[in-house]
This record gives structure tokens, sequence and C-alpha cells, in this order.
């Protein structure tokens, strides 16, 4: 019964899509009628409200809806979403107040000359629009209207101009910043962690073990991750376009036709193309460049775009009177002294010091005030000229009201999905299918395009990806990225957004173009963009990196980057180095030979001793390097026979757990069936069910092959002596470069240590003469200027016990003998300390520098820039993992 109210489940959804009903109340209001109607068969037939769930009741399913609506609304990590408001007022902003029309003309009067210049113009600010809007009708209506007439007046083919304008309004889809990413980011967040304890509870069932490496866990995303991933995708789309036009305007001339400029290429035309091209960039590198270098949140981002399209739209809307650009010209002029002032003073104002710091706030004050003030008079603007403010709030609070509404419904509408066992049963069909992940992944982007003629993206987004996301994403096999997924899912939409006949692009330039223009060319002219955008679909697919890179760079350049020891970049780091020892490794031993020369007879026992350990170890790095490869590659030569082996026992086991599953579903069944009263023709078709259940999980086990304990566990000795192989690696070189790090840093701040003199001979006169109670808070203060410098236990020690002697009952005669212990101490550490700086220091530092890159990277703060453009590089790659599970 449970597939009986899945199916009304979709039939009332799509029943209701295809009469017209509103999306955002289509969605929620098929869940609660189907909810219902379940609950009330159960309370009928079988007592029971739960009867016909396959998972959950239907309190759980409004316990769902409302943790899901709480999360839209109240939760603090889910508020990417804010920007959605944002970028939808920056988009229609910018289009209100005619800067997308100026960008337009100004782009086609400069590449007009150009065979195909018409076009690519086209392209080009498609792709700027995108930019600015992500809004795929807003898009394709604006340069419908502006650039079709121009480019049929200019006698292009019907076809091409159409298919050009269409394919380039559909970039918004995947161009950042862009609404479907935003919302692909929310969506992929939350299956992230559904995917993440999926391969977990699969790590523990293969292995036993109770908890996964860290490296094999499945990275989350955000909405400036999805922006940095869609990037170059979106620009090999827009380099794909521009270069068929010109092959197009090459081969058929008459097509493409170069449009010459009627006017004169002078300064006049230069400042109106700056005027036209410059503030849009400088918008969207604002917007784009904040996010790319860690200044600001996406949401911080979408405010600044949102400010600079009122700006803009402020001295367009009053083109040609007086004091036009004054307030752009007064904003720009407060953002250059805020930016100077922040090289210049420390502007927190809870760090004011002296009255030079007084100044460069008060400063930094009025500059603010002066960027409000260009904020107020431009938005004072878009409020007087054709109430330019009113009608952009309104379709800002239109589009993001149905953007929420339909957040809500989506959710309430998977969380019945998920109760009638919709998830599981697509997981099985999934699971089930050959070929593995790329058989599914085929199967969902083919779904996924055929649900874009007919679904907007919104709806896409939040009903479908988050039912097929986690299963994707918790596939070791493919080991694939959310911010891959989630950039796939967007060029696929975007794909089917022009696809004839339900392509939404295709209706939105139909209603705009002229009578003489036929439905059939515009259908025509989108055939090559869309096996354009298929070839860009696979050419993201077959080639990760394009995807990953960005993302990666940035996660490891950023100032909270992680550490080079963090275990998820070992893999890759050990990959660098290894490479580095191959090329460098005699100018490392050259290093390591020389420092051995090194007198260090005169440091402490332990440091002296550790310090030789060091030099051994690092001798050893090369030999333990060998071992790695060796044993690498000895798991590599298994692995060709190991595979077909692993592949088949663990889809006969995914198919004894599904059996299993079904059997406790039964099995809990037969529970009800108590009683004289209890209905024995349904008892016995549950006993049935089970005995046919048992039969099948007895039936797959005899299945499994009798070698598979024996090559398994030979499999799992190989990599575990990888793993060890790898892992003495790792304490060999920190155990090689620690105490050199140590002892360097203690060398380097030999002065500190030396100004301690004073500060102890000081100790030792008022020991004698001062009252212990007054000693006592003189003997705190020096704990804590000692503790301050490096290795400086030793001398400390004595110090906190002199103390200790004079606490409670005092023992004066004690502390003094503990003073006087600490300037012994202190003596002797400052004699080894003085020579080992001028001797042994400059050849610690011509050591450090040679095995610092190298032996020494995992203990570093970060990686330096070229090492995080080859980890990045490495990262971005898709590895099979499967083999571990």
């Amino acid at each position: 019964m449970e597939l009986f109210f899945l199916f009304l489940l979709v039939l009332t959804m799509a029943s209701a899509l295809a009469i017209g009903f509103p999306v955002a109340f289509a969605l929620p209001g098929s869940a609660i009628l189907t909810i219902g109607m379940a609950s009330l068969a159960g309370f009928v037939f079988a007592g029971d409200v739960t009867v016909f769930f396959a998972q959950d009741g239907p309190i759980q399913w409004l316990t769902a809806g409302v943790t899901n609506f709480r999360g839209v609304y109240w939760e603090v990590e889910r508020d990417t979403l804010i920007a959605v408001p944002l970028f939808v007022f920056m988009g229609i902003m910018l289009q209100r107040s005619k800067i997308a029309e100026d960008l337009l003309v100004t782009m086609a009067q400069l590449f007009g000359p150009v065979p195909g210049g018409l076009g690519i113009s086209v392209v080009v600010v498609g792709a700027l629009l995108a930019a600015t809007t992500g809004i795929v009708g807003a898009t394709v209506v604006a340069m419908g209207l502006i650039s079709l007439p121009a480019m049929l007046r200019n006698n292009y083919s019907q076809s091409l101009a159409t298919g050009t304008i269409s394919a380039s309004g559909t970039l918004g889809q995947i161009i950042p910043p862009s609404i479907v990413l935003i919302i692909l980011a929310d969506q992929l967040s939350s299956a992230t962690d559904q995917a993440s304890t999926t391969r977990k509870a699969d790590y523990k069932e293969a292995t036993g073990e109770f908890s996964m490496p860290s490296e094999f866990d499945i990275t989350s995303t955000s909405a400036g991750d999805m922006f940095l991933g869609a990037f170059l995708p979106g620009m090999v789309l827009v380099g794909m376009y521009v270069l068929y036009i010109l092959v197009i305007a090459i081969l058929r001339p008459k097509s493409a036709p170069a449009v010459h400029f009627e006017g004169k290429y002078d300064f006049r035309f230069a400042g109106r193309v700056v005027l036209a091209l410059v503030p849009p960039l400088a918008l969207i590198l604002a917007v784009l460049g904040s996010i790319i270098l860690g200044v600001a949140t996406v949401n911080q981002a979408g405010a600044i775009g949102a400010v600079g399209a009122m700006i803009m739209a402020g001295y367009r809307l009053y083109h040609g009177e007086r004091h036009t650009y004054t307030p752009a010209i007064l904003a720009i002029a407060s953002l250059v002294a805020i930016f100077v002032l922040l090289s210049f003073f420390d502007l927190n104002i809870k760090n004011i010091q002296d009255r030079t710091d007084t100044i460069g706030i008060l400063l930094a004050a009025v500059a603010v005030i002066g960027l409000l003030s260009a904020i107020v008079w431009s938005g004072w603007r878009t409020v007087v000229i054709d109430d330019t403010l009113k009608g952009v709030m309104v379709e800002t609070a239109k589009t993001t009201s149905m953007v929420f509404i339909i957040l809500l419904g989506a959710a309430m509408l998977t969380a019945a999905f998920r109760s009638f066992g919709g998830e599981e049963l697509v997981k099985h069909f999934l699971t089930g299918l050959p070929g593995g992940f790329w058989t599914q992944f085929i199967v969902v982007m083919a779904v996924i395009f055929v649900l874009g003629f007919f679904l907007d993206f919104i709806e896409i987004a939040v009903v479908v990806v988050p039912i097929v996301a986690p299963i994707l994403l918790a596939d070791p096999a493919a080991n694939i990225t959310a911010v891959w997924l989630g950039v796939m899912i967007g060029v696929n939409m975007q794909t089917s957004f022009l696809t004839p006949p339900f392509g939404f692009a295709l209706f939105y330039l139909r209603g705009v173009a002229p009578a003489s223009v036929k439905t059939t060319q515009i259908y025509r002219g989108v055939i090559v963009f869309i096996g354009l955008q298929l070839g860009a679909l696979a050419i993201v697919g077959f080639f990760p990196s394009l995807v990953n890179f960005l993302p990666n760079r940035q996660f490891l350049a950023a100032e909270t980057a992680p550490p080079p020891k963090n275990p998820r970049l070992q893999l890759c780091l050990e990959e660098h180095l290894f490479a580095r020892y191959d090329d460098d490794g005699d100018d490392i031993r050259a290093g390591i030979a020389a420092i051995r020369g090194a007198d260090i007879g005169y440091l402490p026992d332990k440091l002296g001793k550790d310090l030789a350990k060091s030099f051994d170890a690092a001798d050893k790095t090369f030999d333990l390097v060998a071992d790695i490869r060796t044993a690498a590659a000895a798991l590599e030569a298994a692995t060709p026979d190991y595979r077909p082996l692993h592949l088949e026992v663990r889809a006969l086991e995914q198919e004894i757990r599904a059996v299993e599953a079904e059997l406790a579903v039964q099995e809990d069944r037969l529970k009800r069936f108590r009683g004289a009263d209890a209905d024995q023709e349904a008892r016995a078709a549950v006993e049935r069910a089970i005995a046919d259940a048992q039969a099948t999980i007895a039936d797959l086990q005899s299945r499994i092959p009798a070698v598979w304990a024996d090559t398994r566990k030979q499999f799992v000795a190989l990599t575990a002596a990888e793993t060890k192989a790898r892992t003495a690696y790792r304490r060999n070189v920190d155990s090689a470069y620690e105490p050199v790090q140590e002892l360097t840093g203690v060398l380097r701040a030999n002065a500190a240590f030396q100004a301690l003199g004073q500060r102890l001979e000081t100790l030792a006169a008022d020991v004698r003469t001062k009252a212990p109670a007054d000693m006592v808070a003189d003997l705190k203060v020096a704990e804590a200027t000692i503790r301050e410098a490096p290795d400086a236990s030793a001398v400390r020690s004595p110090v906190t016990k002199a103390r200790r002697a004079l606490e409670k009952e005092p023992k004066p005669e004690e502390a003094v003998a503990q003073i006087d212990k600490a300037l012994e101490v202190y003596a002797a550490e400052t004699a080894w300390r003085d020579l080992a700086a001028a001797d042994l220091l400059p050849q610690l530092e011509a050591y450090d520098k040679v095995v610092k890159s190298t032996i020494g990277l995992r203990l570093q703060d970060r990686l330096s820039s070229d090492q995080v453009g080859e980890v990045a590089s490495c990262l971005s790659i898709h590895r099979d993992i499967s083999l571990n599970f």
C-alpha cells in the first residue's frame, strides 16, 4: 500500500501542475492531501494511522515539516538564502534603470565591424547580464527586445540570431552570482550530511570499524564554493559560443555579416564604452572578487551588489541633468578614503590608544557618512524617478516569496516522499542499475533534463536534488564533490531550458520576437547551442578540475586554511613531495650532510641527542619513500584482479542488506497479528513473505565466492602495508624536522631570553629583603614573563618552587635557595644559547632553508602559493576509494 500512496502523491502533484495550479501550492498541497488520505485509510482499515507508511507516520512527517520550516527561517547555518533577495534586487535594478540596455547597445557598436561581431557582443553581454541577474527570463527578454531587431535589421540569419539570444540568456543559470547556484548550494549542504552518514554506515558495515578516516568523508559546499566552481565552466560555455559564431561568420559570411558603426571611433565613443562597460564590470568584480578573496561572505557580497546597483541606477536614471554623477563620485571617493585609512590606521574603536587612533576613527567616520550620503542620494533618485525603487522592490518581493514558499512546499513534499519509501525505492533502482555510478548519474541527469521542459529550476533544485544527490554523493567509487555535482546539474538545467518544444527560454523569446520570426526558426537556431552545451557538460564531466580547482585553491589559500598536516591533504601533499625528492634529492642529502658537520657537543644532552636523531631521521626519509612506493606498487598490481571480486561481493551484500531490511519490516508486521481475532489469511501472507526473504538471503549468501575471505584478507594486508609505510614516513619526517624547528625558534629568540637575567637578579635581591606576601606577587609576574620566553621551563621551575615556598607557611631560606638555583640554571642556559646563536644558528637556518618545503612541510603553518596550486590541482581529481569499503 505504501507504493500506492507514493504513486498517488506523484500523480496528485503532476496533475496539479498540469492544470496550471501554482507550484508553490501544488507541492505542499499534494503532500498534505496524500499524507491525510494514508493516515485516514490506516485508521479506518487497521486502526493504526502509521500502517501505510514505510518509514514514519504523520506525526514524524509533521515534525520534519516544522524542522524544515525552522531550518529555512531561523537556523544561522543556513543563512545563505539571505543572498537570494539581494542578488534579485541587484539584477532587476540594473534592468529597470536601463544599464543593461546601454551595455548591450555599446558592445554591439564596439564589436559590430568584426564578422559575427554583433552575435559575439550578444554572447558577451549575456555573460555580463548573467553575472548581474542570474534570472533566465529577464535576460532573454531584455536581449530579445534590444538585440534581436538589430540583428535582423543587419541581415543576420534568423536561426543564428534567435539561437544566440536564447543560449546567451540561459548563461544566468551557471555564471555566478546565480540564484540557481545559491539554492543548489543550500540543498546540497543538506544532501552532503545525509551522504556522509550513509558512507560512514557503509564503511562500518564493510570493514567493522566504528570510525571512518576523515579523508574518506564527503566535503560539503557553500554558495561561495558553487560560485567559484561554476566560473570556469561558464567561461568554457562563453568561449564555445563565441568560437561557433566566428566559425559561422567565416564559413557563411551572409549569416553573420559585419555591422559597421555609423558614428566615429573617437574619444566620445571611447567615453561611452568606458561608462557603459566599466561600472557593471566593476560591480561584478566587487561582488565575485570579494567572495573569491575571502573578504566578504555571499550575503555580504549580495549587499555590495544591491547597493552598487542602486548607485549606478541613480546616475543612469538622472542622465543629462546637473550633478548626474555626483553621488557615484562621492561613493567612490568615500570608498577610496576608507581603504586608504585602513592601510594607515587601526579603525577598531575598542582599540583606541592614542590621539593618532582617534584621528583615524574620525576620518573614517567622515568617509562612512559620505558613503551613506551617496547611497541615500542615489536611493532617493530611484524613488522619485519613474517610481523605480518601488517597482524593483515589488518584483524582488514577488520573486523571493516564490522561492521561499517553493522551498517550504518542496520540503513537505520530500518528507512525504520519504515517508512512503520513495527515497529507498529510488536508491534501490539507481544502485541496481548495471554500470555503477556513471549509469546512475546519466539516468539522473536525463530525468533532470526532461523535467527541465516542464519545471522551473527552483522546483528541480528543491524537489529532485534532495532525493538523488545523497545517493550519488555517497558512492565511494566515483567519490565526487558536491560542488561538481551542483555545477553539472546547473549546466544540465541550462540545456533543458533551451530544448524544443518546451524550453522556457524559447517561450520567453517567442513572446518578444516579431511575427516575421517563425517558431521553427527559433527551434532550429538553438539545436547547435544545445549541442555546444552538451559538449560543455561532457567536458566538465570528464575534467572535474575545471569545477573543483578554484574552490580548493581558495580553501587552501584562505586565512583559515588547514595546516599541511591535515589528514585530507596527505596523499596529494606526498605526491607533490615525492616528486620534489626525485628532483631535489641530491641537494637535500647535501644539506643533511652539511648540518651533520656542525658542532653540537655543547648543547644539553637531551637537546643534542634529539637533534642528532633528527638528522638520522632526515637521512632515512628517502628509504621510507621507497618503501611507500614498493607497497603502493604491490597494492596496484593486486587491484585489477581483486576489484571485480570486490564489486561482485559488495553488490551481493548490498542486496542482502536490502532483503534484511524488508525482512525486518515483515517481522514487525507479524507481531501485530496476535490473538484469536487476528486475520489468519493476512498473517499467513506475512509468514510466507518472511520465509521467502530468508530463502533469498540464504541464496544470496551462497553466491558469495568461496575465495572471497582469503582474497579480501590478502588485499587488506596489502592496504595495511601501504598505510603502515605512509604512517612511518609521516612520523619520521615530523621527528626529523621538529627538533630543528624548535631549536631554531629558541635561538632566534635568544635576545628575549637574555633579558630575563636582570629580572632574576632583581628577584635574588628582593627575596632576601622583602616580606613573603609582597614577594609572592613579584614571583607570579616573573613566572608569566619567563613563560613567554621560548623553552625557558628549566628557569621557570625554580622560580615556581620559590613562590610556593613563600605561600601559606613561608620558608624564606628555601625560596632564596630556589632563586639562586634559577640563576645557576640561567647562567648555564645562557652559555650554550649564546654560543649556539653565534655558531649553530646560521647553519641551522641554512639547513632549514633546504628542508623546510620538503621534509619539514608537514609542520609548517600553511602551504606556499606554489604548493597551494599543486595540492589544489591534485585534490580536484575524483579518486576511487571504493576498495576501502
